[in-house]
């Protein structure tokens, strides 16, 4: 990408105080964009805006404390996005969480709930009101953070690999909705080193690095440069699709 790929453009990251989100952020930064950036606690936020203002000197950062799963939160986000940074081109869904492992036969089904509520429903809560605040106007690029549970059976993360799956869906319907004003794509990562994975390679990061073709586990910046194409020019006649970036994982035929 060139330094100003993405200038005169706005992006809204969730899930950006740390991790995946905070790369892309600062990817998108790098590339011109205004950008704001959503979590849940205010003061990680500030310390995130101010690594990609070091990052990236002169970027534009907002910073806007949210819940995802809150209705109002989110039209919150949205609406100051717009009123401070003058627009809402890009859209990056990264916000997922995951309080339930183990059998769906043992799953307390309000853990459930809440998976899908903040991985799938919340995620078109926030197309919907880009869609209403921007996009459906002036057009528009969205990725949603998938993953390759959402593609394979792991077991061991079934009720989180099913909300992706869901959320891959969702892409697919709204590619098809929105199009050809608004692109939607989605990524698939396998593991990759943040604290949100650390449970799955912690103390055992060669083990599982093994299992990949390439032999390491991923970086949130591997992430963050799939994105960033995603929702450059470049990638003008893509939509709707997942885009694998597992390491060559699933070649192999498995997750484990």
């Amino acid at each position: 990408m060139t330094s100003a790929e993405y200038a005169g453009k706005t992006a809204l990251v969730t899930g950006a105080s740390r991790g995946i989100g905070l790369a892309i952020a600062t990817e998108l930064a790098r590339g011109g964009a205004a950008v704001t950036i959503s979590a849940r606690k205010q003061d990680a936020l500030d310390a995130a805006a101010a690594e990609i203002r070091a990052a990236v000197p002169g970027a534009r950062v907002l910073a806007v404390a949210a819940n995802t799963g809150s209705d109002d939160d989110r039209a919150a986000v949205v609406e100051r996005t717009v009123a401070e940074l003058g627009g809402l081109d890009i859209l990056v869904n990264n916000t997922g969480i995951n309080p339930v492992y183990g059998s769906l036969m043992d799953a307390d089904l309000a853990g459930v709930r809440k998976i899908f509520d903040t991985n799938v429903v919340a995620a078109l809560g926030f197309v919907q009101l880009a869609f209403k605040a921007w996009m459906a106007e002036h057009g528009g690029a969205v990725v949603n953070i998938a993953s390759v549970a959402g593609l394979r059976s792991s077991g061991v993360i079934a009720a989180y690999g099913a909300s992706k799956a869901a959320l891959i869906r969702l892409t697919e319907e709204l590619a098809w909705q929105l199009g050809p004003g608004i692109r939607v794509n989605a990524v698939a990562p396998a593991v990759v080193k943040t604290r949100f994975a650390e449970a799955l390679y912690t103390d055992r990061e060669s083990e599982a690095a093994n299992a990949y073709p390439m032999k390491r586990l991923g970086n949130p910046e591997d992430v963050a440069r799939l994105v960033a194409f995603l929702v450059s020019d470049g990638a003008s006649w893509i939509t709707g699709e997942t885009v694998r970036i597992d390491g060559g994982l699933l070649a192999t035929g498995t997750l484990g």
